[in-house]
């Protein structure tokens, strides 16, 4: 008797294997499967080893030795939605938001895998405090809120992942700055509840934020925005404006880089219209010398 075709069947598809006289054994090379093994029944492709002799007779083998293991080569993606590089943020527990992918048909995210880190600290994963991941299509989508408030300043976020087939994820990284202390600012002119014949006005003070400088200033006069307010770099600034005659508000706000503000309220009072005299009354008149006289008049002021 003699062999008349052996054959192996991967995935779904038979390929015919040739004798090779050289080495005594049936050999086919063929492509490897296009999609990763690792969703497959037990993680791998089961194979079929078919036999058939020159009378009919058929043998066919499926054992351990007849399992493929295809791995997928492509990494998986992390996407950091918030905060955003650069970003100011006022909450010191600000969450992060990421997403984690892996291809189409991929082996998948392998959640044990994930290690986010804080300015470098201890590894935060999958099953620590603050964290939630949400398995979608492909992925996870995760957010992890700090338990413990951080420092006010600048702080950077790296987070790593690996697919179930050992690919690693390029590393994501975003730093951000956590502001939740409002600007200073002092103003120093004009004076509260001023008095004035003068309509000509500087407002002038100094500001500073330690956190996240620059700082901008906005003056409003009666509600009207005075326009844009120079700030030198000590923080000090000067603005020129224009009283309206009665009762004035002036609203200065110092802005840092995060949106938290402080205001200062200043109340000044401008009357350019001299008082008018009038009924002038000097009694006696003509005089005596060295007696007493009475002088009146009426004086009227808006």
């Amino acid at each position: 008797m003699a062999v008349s075709q052996v054959r192996v069947k991967v995935d779904g598809t038979w390929h015919v294997l040739t004798y090779n006289g050289t080495s005594g054994k049936y050999e086919k090379t063929i492509t490897a499967p296009a999609i990763t093994s690792y969703n497959q029944p037990g993680g791998y492709y089961q194979l079929e080893v078919e036999a058939t002799d020159d009378h009919g007779n058929k043998a066919t083998d499926t054992g351990a030795s007849a399992r493929l293991t295809v791995k997928e080569t492509t990494k998986p993606v992390i996407t950091i939605t918030s905060p955003t590089g650069g970003a100011f943020v006022t909450n010191n527990k600000q969450p992060i938001v990421f997403t984690l992918r892996d291809e189409v048909n991929g082996s998948g995210v392998k959640l044990t895998t994930l290690a986010l880190k804080i300015d470098g600290g201890s590894t935060i994963s999958s099953a620590s405090p603050g964290m939630v991941c949400t398995a979608v299509t492909n992925g996870y989508d995760c957010t992890y809120t700090p338990p413990t408030a951080l420092s006010d300043g600048s702080h950077t976020v790296t987070v790593d992942v690996a697919d179930n087939d050992g690919n690693a994820a390029n590393q994501k990284t975003v730093t951000y700055t956590i502001d939740t202390v409002p600007p200073t600012l002092n103003v120093s002119a004009p004076a509260d509840n001023l008095k004035t014949n003068i309509a000509a006005q500087n407002v002038t003070g100094t500001t500073n934020d330690a956190t996240s400088s620059p700082v901008t200033i906005t003056v409003k006069l009666n509600n009207v925005d005075q326009g844009a307010v120079s700030v030198a770099g000590n923080g000090s600034f000067t603005k020129a404006i224009t009283l309206a005659n009665g009762s004035n508000t002036i609203v200065v706000r110092a802005t840092d880089s995060a949106g938290k503000y402080t205001e200062v309220t200043r109340t000044v009072s401008l009357n350019t219209i001299a008082p008018v005299i009038s009924n002038i009354s000097i009694t006696p008149n003509p005089a005596t010398v060295g007696s007493s006289i009475t002088i009146s008049c009426t004086v009227t002021d808006s």
